[in-house]
């Protein structure tokens, strides 16, 4: 018979401490492993968000892409790469106040743009008619809300928003500092919205949406790494539409957010109102650069008749586009402007 535990201690005490403590360690090891084994589960079980839509503005951002060469670039092209994956960029941070809403109520919104010194930014450049345009997303990109909040002296931001299903969305900010050289950034945030959740997926590819009365074509490629152009053409009635109106500085505005992390892209506009060769529709037409292949949902923003509507579309870069021109579950709702 072998000695027991007791007496093995006593004649081999170091021996022994040291069995026990790699013993703890082994176990100490399985548990944390069982514990991020069961989260990554979870995290891999949750699908991404909830809800409806309404679009955004324009602005130069992050980072010069070769095209661009160090100084960035506008003149309706947009060939820098994705914004909104951070919450801070360019010595600034978005310090969201309020990351918790109730789906289905209205809600105020509160949020603040800090230098790295953690003072709130109180002077901003104006691009397209505003100091900062906020952008509001579902993870499944099918809620989007355009928003213009107001700037309080102190530099808090504050916007009323109504968002209808429960489940995550990313807030993202879009804004050029008052300062000499300064870039354009996106920053980006999340926010739940609590209530019951129920899973949506991303809409089919489809050249053709419905933004209430209106349809919504759109022609072109969205293709990655290189410059495409983006036509829309907006009709009613089977009538084309004319006469659109000037919406914050442009006929149409366009902005692309790719499935899965949300990366925000925005389009600028080729032309504007009043250069003598833009016409008020019913053409409107981007230049846009996708920064990857993948899955991207469009969100059109132009105004008639003293409304502003929101033409929605799912659209594939690096990949025939499996759409069919079938507009529903392709409009965007009139909430947000």
């Amino acid at each position: 018979m072998g000695a027991s535990a007791v007496e093995r201690e006593a004649r081999y005490p170091k021996e022994s401490t040291a069995m026990n403590t790699a013993l703890r360690i082994t176990t100490f090891a399985a548990a944390l492993a069982a514990t991020f084994g069961t989260a990554y589960g979870v995290g891999q079980g949750m699908d991404p968000v909830v809800a409806d839509s309404p679009p955004k503005h324009e602005g130069e951002h992050p980072g010069p892409t070769p095209e661009q060469g160090e100084g960035g670039g506008h003149a309706g092209h947009d060939t820098s790469p994705a914004g909104g994956l951070q919450i801070s960029e360019g010595g600034y941070t978005l310090d969201l106040e309020t990351p918790r809403v109730t789906a289905g109520e209205r809600a105020d919104l509160r949020f603040t743009v800090r230098d790295a010194a953690g003072r709130a930014l109180t002077a901003y450049q104006r691009e397209h008619d505003k100091e900062l345009h906020l952008v509001v997303a579902s993870r499944d990109l099918v809620t989007y809300r355009h928003l213009h909040p107001t700037r309080a002296a102190d530099g808090t931001w504050s916007t009323s928003v109504d968002l209808p299903r429960a489940g995550g969305y990313r807030v993202f900010a879009d804004f050029t500092p008052a300062k000499k050289n300064a870039r354009n950034l996106t920053l980006g945030t999340d926010l739940a919205a609590s209530g019951p959740y129920e899973a949506r997926r991303l809409p089919p590819a489809s050249t053709t949406a419905r933004a209430g009365a209106y349809d919504v074509k759109l022609a072109g490629t969205l293709r990655p790494g290189r410059a495409s152009e983006l036509t829309l053409q907006v009709s009613r009635d089977g009538e084309p539409v004319t006469d659109l109106q000037p919406y914050l500085g442009a006929y149409g505005h366009l902005v692309a957010l790719r499935s899965g992390d949300l990366a925000y892209l925005h389009v600028h506009p080729n032309g504007e109102p009043g250069d003598g060769a833009t016409e008020p529709g019913p053409e409107i037409s981007f230049t846009a650069t996708a920064p990857s292949s993948g899955s991207y949902r469009l969100f059109l923003d132009f105004k008639h008749e003293g409304t502003v509507r929101t033409a929605a579309f799912t659209v594939h870069a690096g990949g025939a586009a499996s759409g069919t021109d079938t507009p529903e579950g392709h409009e965007a709702d009139e909430h947000g402007h």
